[in-house]
């Protein structure tokens, strides 16, 4: 009989239904039993020698919160009966009320915590920290979905115990040495971050929706065109980049998709026809890494009246300098699209997108200064100059792509814009290693009717050094401002469409955002993850409306 490997994953829930993800250790039909007789069941799928299944629940009652269990061929696998899990509470979906309510919580960039009782170098998990609260108080406060804005994994920066268990697999002297390989590594990854039991139970009773970052691949992927020459001219690089993209359609992209979503994809459909769905997903793989137009990662949900559009910044892009883009010209349509559907519906409007599109000023100016340099315009010398610039320094922000970071604020101004415009229009971001908040205005134009702002939480559990810290808080500075325009008069750049103001921050620790709305008012909350003598907490360090129309 098989048993329960790694999961359930409570992913997508609406009024009447869900989707519980769950790998196992072998062939078997899984199922999700509700007391009330609600639930449902799914044979496994296999993919690189392991077992998965995507089980959706029906049934469900609006408004309710339903404790369920998960069955493999009939025997129940969770909850798990050893410690520590008998002191959870249940597991529980909760169906939304369909209301004017919903609270959101996000951020990214999350190392696995190390085993426990071992020391953590860089503080408390936020997840560990919303774990024990919500089990503290289960019918307490808790979020309606948890946004992993990338990062989840980190294919290039592993733990010490995974390279002791990837030295013992090959000699770490070879390429990629103690970074991940291959699939069967990316699965140790997932295993070491998502067995630790505070995060186990919360990811089986908060839904949540993900997006990868660099980090799940690998350190500036898709930076730049002449970076990914250089990439596949390497002897490791490709089973490296469809590990990726495999185990990232398996662990995070299906549990993203609606039911309807799911049941109309080809790619589920192939690996699940037959009896190993390695090949299929492979072979899909294979087409998203040769073409971006190929594959579209981002989607959309909506939580009532809030509309979320998820945006991949790291696999959609266009490289080819003169024509560097943010988004293919297919996602960038798709994207006016989702926003601009069915106006009217929503009260606040939520793009997710890993990078954030406001920086500090400073690395604004920078960063578009250095994609001037790259396209040419300064001649060979500089390009070179600039290309080494940009790989050294990160610099491949919405910034670093002028024109999508223009067109962005265009279907931000207009999506804010209107009789029906919705109270708030949020980017959600990560990445940075810190949080802010920054709101833009648009010269010469009249200014949206909503509030638009830039929120940026990171990270969820990770370090950033003093010597960033200060240069996050040295580029907001009006003084750094006066060493942006150095930059831009060099460059010849002309003013950007938008100018914008930190209003918020920036705040550095493990930390998460809330933001709760109840129709068109919509309260931001921050939160550190705290050491204290009870154990880790979280502590609210800010509050303020966005909106209390």
């Amino acid at each position: 009989m098989a048993g329960l490997r790694l999961g359930p994953l409570l992913r997508y829930v609406d009024g009447s239904s869900a989707t519980v993800w769950a790998e196992t250790d072998g062939p078997g039909t899984v199922e999700v039993r509700c007391p009330d007789g609600t639930g449902g069941s799914s044979g496994t799928f296999q993919v690189c020698g392991h077992h998965y299944a995507l089980v959706r629940v029906t049934g469900l009652t609006p408004g309710t919160a339903t404790p369920y269990e998960v069955h493999v061929d009939g025997e129940r696998v969770w909850p798990l009966a050893r410690e520590p899990f008998p002191s959870f509470p249940p597991s529980v979906i909760r169906a939304p009320a369909g209301d004017d309510r919903a609270r959101i919580s996000f951020g990214s960039c999350r190392w696995a915590s190390p085993p426990t009782g071992e020391p953590d170098p860089v503080g408390p998990d936020a997840l560990d920290a919303l774990a024990k609260r919500i089990a503290a108080d289960p019918e307490g406060e808790r979020p309606d979905v948890l946004l992993l804005l990338g990062d989840q994994v980190y294919a290039d920066e592993t733990s010490d115990s995974t390279k002791e268990w990837l030295a013992a697999r090959r000699d770490l002297s070879e390429p990629p040495g103690s970074q991940v390989a291959d699939y069967e590594e990316y699965t140790h990854l997932y295993y070491e971050s998502w067995l630790d039991p505070q995060v186990r139970w919360l990811l089986s009773t908060v839904p949540t929706c993900m997006i990868f970052d660099d980090h799940d691949v690998i350190d500036d992927w898709n930076t730049s065109a002449s970076w990914v020459e250089d990439m596949r001219a390497t002897s490791w690089w490709r089973d490296r980049v469809l590990s990726g993209l495999m185990s990232y359609w398996v662990y995070q992209h299906l549990g993203n998709l609606s039911p309807a979503d799911i049941e109309a994809d080809p790619v589920y459909a192939a690996v699940r026809e037959t009896p190993d769905g390695t090949d299929a997903l492979r072979e899909f793989a294979s087409r998203a890494e040769a073409d971006a137009t190929a594959v579209r990662w981002s989607y959309r949900r909506d939580f009532g009246r809030v509309r979320l559009v998820m945006v991949d910044s790291r696999a959609a892009r266009v490289l080819e300098e003169g024509r560097r883009s943010m988004l293919d010209r297919d996602e960038a349509d798709w994207l006016r699209a989702q926003v601009s559907d069915d106006r009217g519906s929503y009260d606040h409007l939520l793009v997710g997108t890993s990078l954030p599109w406001l920086l500090p000023h400073l690395i604004h100016d920078i960063e578009v200064w250095s994609s001037v340099l790259c396209r040419g315009d300064k001649g060979p010398r500089w390009a070179r100059l600039g290309e080494k610039l940009r790989r050294a320094a990160d610099l491949e922000h919405w910034s670093a792509f002028p024109d999508s970071f223009a067109e962005l604020a265009e279907v931000l101004a207009d999506a804010g814009s209107g009789p029906d415009a919705p109270a708030t229009v949020c980017v959600l971001s990560g990445d940075v290693h810190h949080a802010y908040v920054a709101e833009p205005r648009w010269p010469g134009r009249a200014e949206p009717e909503a509030r638009v702002v830039q929120l940026t939480c990171s990270p969820v559990h990770n370090s950033i050094p003093a010597s960033m810290r200060v240069g996050f808080r040295f580029g907001w500075s009006a003084a750094a401002r006066g060493l942006g325009r150095v930059f831009t008069r060099h460059g010849g750049l002309g003013e950007p469409p938008v100018h914008w103001r930190r209003t918020g921050g920036p705040w550095f620790g493990n930390q998460l955002m809330t933001l709760a709305t109840r129709g068109r008012s919509a309260v931001l909350r921050l939160e550190h993850a705290q050491e204290e003598r009870g154990g880790v907490r979280l502590r609210r360090v800010m509050e303020r409306h966005l909106s209390s129309s």
